[in-house]
């Protein structure tokens, strides 16, 4: 299975549903527009600490709105969050401060914060968010219960007074608006894990094929990517549902069906002339490799579909080393015993080093295209992918250099000693169809 490897043009269009972007952007705007409204009045009256703070809230929440305009929605939420929790703070400490006639009442505005960190926190998990969550809780229950005053301002007991009343009803509302972005999100979630659980059954998954081809770009293989078409929701991303099929602990049935689909599309080109040469990469996710029947199952799935086992190779992530390395190890080793190649996929972004990579038996190393992408413009980025290459040829390993979109990009690696290739240069994914009428020649 494919995990987080299609590209994307922005990081929130596969993390966040165009419900929660459409919420952040104009809620931003909401903020922008409280904090210049409340910076007019009270520049009228006169009262110029009050005003920065306005403006402050204003510039804020422009700010957010900017970020997620330019594909940076988790950054700028995190990132807003943080400045309006201290804008409040301030304000509850320095101008909201209660008296006999009216509460403090700004700090409100911590609570609307934290339901906002919950919501991003559960369409991206991250101690950064979790940590502004805490802290706006933390903030409100002190300014709740200490009467902390301010010799700072002074403002007209009226003026206060109406304060109090619009803080708390736009407090209010733009809470009532949190909790029912929650149960909307929860709704869509609950919906979306219903829908991917029968996806399977009602056979909308689907594969495409993506070619791999040597130094003279004729094709070699190609990797299986998986795709779900569903009826009510189009072409799903792979990005958004691999994740929460791992929640949901489906990816052992995905997986085995991805890997019988494989090796009969693997059969059937063993038996056609042309096709026959092609290897087939599978991606195979740590809960299925982890699975106590996963070597049995590809066993028995090889000789039902009497695909050879020569011309497959399994795809691991580096996710699979902060598992049970001995049994790993066992795992791969009763694989290679089949005569399948082992392959490490996205090498360089998570996990790997040296000692792993001479304990395993791993044949294939894929360098993350992320270091290809940026090799021809940075000599530093060149000179790792060359160590890389270098280096996995050193230990008796082959090298297939991921996310090629470029001539230069080709001819660079090509230079460094990489011998097979994958990426847009050569064909986006494809139909089953589609790869195996397109030449196979340079």
């Amino acid at each position: 299975m494919e995990s987080t490897k299609p590209q994307v043009s922005s990081e929130f269009s596969k993390q966040y549903s165009a419900r929660m972007v459409t919420a952040f952007r104009y809620g931003s705007l909401a903020i922008a527009s409280i904090g210049l409204i409340q910076a007019v009045i009270f520049a009228l009256i006169g009262s110029w600490l009050v005003v920065a703070m306005e403006v402050a809230v204003f510039i804020a929440g422009i700010a957010i709105y900017i970020l997620i305009r330019r594909g940076h929605l988790a950054f700028g939420v995190l990132a807003g969050q943080a400045a309006l929790m201290v804008i409040a703070i301030a304000m509850g400490l320095l101008l909201d401060v209660p008296t006999s006639e009216t509460p403090r009442i700004s700090h409100l505005y911590l609570l609307v914060l934290a339901a906002l960190g919950y919501l991003n926190y559960q369409r991206e998990n991250s101690r950064a968010q979790l940590a502004l969550i805490g802290l706006c809780l933390l903030s409100f229950i002190v300014l709740s219960s200490a009467h902390l005053t301010s010799p700072y301002v002074e403002l007209p007991e009226m003026v206060h007074t109406i304060g109090t009343w619009a803080n708390a009803f736009m407090a209010t509302i733009m809470l009532a608006a949190c909790i029912h972005a929650m149960q909307a999100e929860f709704t869509r979630k609950d919906k979306f894990s219903r829908d991917l659980m029968d996806a399977l059954w009602r056979g909308e998954f689907h594969l495409v094929y993506q070619p791999q081809v040597d130094v003279s770009k004729n094709t070699i293989g190609a990797e299986a990517l998986l795709r779900w078409n569903s009826p009510q929701r189009g072409l799903v991303s792979p990005v958004e549902f691999i994740p929460q099929a791992e929640k949901l602990g489906l990816m052992v049935a995905i997986g085995s069906w991805v890997l019988e689909r494989g090796c009969l599309t693997l059969a059937e080109w063993g038996e056609t002339p042309h096709l026959r040469h092609l290897t087939l990469s599978i991606n195979v996710s740590s809960s299925q490799l982890m699975h106590e029947d996963f070597e049995t199952f590809v066993r028995d799935t090889l000789a039902k579909t009497h695909a050879d086992p020569q011309r497959l190779v399994l795809e691991l992530t580096e996710s699979v080393l902060v598992t049970d390395i001995e049994l790993v190890i066992a795992k791969l080793n009763a694989l290679r015993e089949l005569g399948i190649t082992i392959a490490l996929d996205d090498f360089g972004t998570g996990y790997s080093s040296l000692s792993y990579l001479r304990r395993l038996p791993i044949q294939q190393i894929k360098i993350d295209r992320s270091f290809v992408q940026d090799a021809v413009n940075s000599s530093g980025s060149a000179s790792l992918v060359k160590n890389i290459v270098t280096m996995t040829r050193d230990l008796e390993r082959t090298v297939l250099a991921e996310g090629v979109e470029t001539v230069e990009q080709h001819d660079l690696l090509a230079e460094f000693g990489c011998i097979e290739f994958q990426g847009y240069l050569y064909g986006k994914p494809m139909a089953l169809a589609e790869f195996e009428d397109r030449k196979m020649g340079s």
